[in-house]
């Protein structure tokens, strides 16, 4: 399978369970968290949102992780944004909270690990989570919790506190599938996509080389 048919595959794992979360009222972390808070305020398109948020983040991607994964996240986030637009054409249904939480919590974990090992992201925090497990070898589990974790907070009255609590759930849950996970993300990236950074100096490759 070619690289971009992957990337295109993890989109739409992802996709789905970003739609489960909306049709349950609840929201996720990071950049889409945001956008989906934002929809629920202004009662327009995730798409839309999603897409604009993450453009400064294109930006620090270029810097410090090369432009090969920049281009693969901006696919990544591009494909997304398509793919959940499709939601204004579904019928309306109801997905209970609880079920919504697990649901899109695993869905949208197992989408976004698919497309770390792939070599992409899907912007916002994920970007800077790949980074510092390159770098410093944090977990990637909890550096997207702990992002995640503050834009549900900031978000919270978007959706009570009800559904909030079931959508800190389902952040427990991705954050728990990404640091399962961590061990291939260190090697899913081609060595010369970290060369191609101009922040990295000569040790800090070697150091990644040797960690891989």
């Amino acid at each position: 399978m070619s690289k971009l048919l992957k990337i295109l595959f993890g989109s739409f794992v992802v996709a789905l369970g970003v739609i489960i979360l909306q049709h349950s009222d609840l929201l996720t972390g990071g950049t889409a968290g945001l956008s989906l808070g934002l929809m629920y305020i202004f009662n327009m398109p995730f798409s839309l949102f999603f897409f604009i948020i993450n453009i400064p983040f294109y930006i620090f991607s270029f810097i410090t992780m090369g432009w090969r994964f920049t281009v693969s996240t901006i696919l990544a986030v591009s494909f997304l944004s398509l793919m959940t637009s499709i939601d204004i054409f579904l019928p309306h249904f109801v997905i209970p909270s609880l079920l919504g939480a697990t649901l899109g919590g695993v869905v949208i974990g197992l989408g976004v690990s698919y497309l770390f090992i792939t070599g992409a992201s899907l912007g916002g925090a994920h970007i800077l989570a790949l980074f510092l497990q390159k770098k410093f070898n944090f977990n990637p589990g909890k550096v997207s919790f702990s992002f995640d974790f503050s834009v549900i907070l900031i978000s919270l009255f978007t959706v009570g506190i009800i559904n909030g609590m079931y959508s800190i759930l389902s952040i427990v849950i991705l954050s728990s599938i990404l640091s399962y996970f961590k061990g291939n993300f260190a090697t899913a990236s081609p060595n010369k996509t970290m060369k191609e950074s101009k922040t990295y100096s000569p040790t800090a490759k070697v150091s990644f080389v040797a960690n891989s």
